[in-house]
């Protein structure tokens, strides 16, 4: 195991490691359909042709979202002079390679999505669990 990296691990977790605003990026569902969507097309994409795919996502959410992956550097934008200007989006190699582990994430959703409903009616049907009775767990443990 490299115990080099193994030991930056915990900084990962602390709220001034610069990774956490990449991890903030990726994390969002938005970014990981946007990332698929150009993943999978047939090359750049325009913005309509974006929003088309991505039923429920608002123009102004695809606007963050594109904006926000241009400046991480995960989605290059072209555009193209004529009139009306014509704009594309598409991957770099850094969006590619981030595409490549969130359609991971995507199959894996894909394939357990039968489970993740199964645990979520189990755990719903569960009854809810009685009040505590801070009173007796103060006699019981103490503080």
């Amino acid at each position: 195991m490299d115990t080099a990296r193994h030991d930056r691990w915990p900084l990962t977790y602390r709220r001034d490691c610069p990774s956490r605003t990449v991890i903030e990026v990726l994390a969002n569902k938005w970014t990981l359909y946007v990332l698929a969507a150009l993943r999978r097309g047939d090359g750049p994409m325009r913005f309509n042709e974006l929003r088309r795919a991505l039923d429920g996502i608002t123009q102004k959410m695809l606007t963050q979202t594109l904006r926000a992956l241009e400046r991480d550097g995960l989605v290059s934008r072209t555009v193209y002079p004529t009139v009306p200007p014509r704009v594309e989006y598409g991957l770099t190699p850094l969006g590619a390679e981030a595409g490549r582990l969130t359609s991971a994430i995507a199959d894996w959703a894909v394939a357990h999505v039968p489970d993740v409903l199964t645990a979520r009616e189990s755990f719903d049907a569960r009854p809810e669990p009685a009040p505590l009775d801070l009173d007796a767990h103060v006699k019981a443990y103490g503080r």
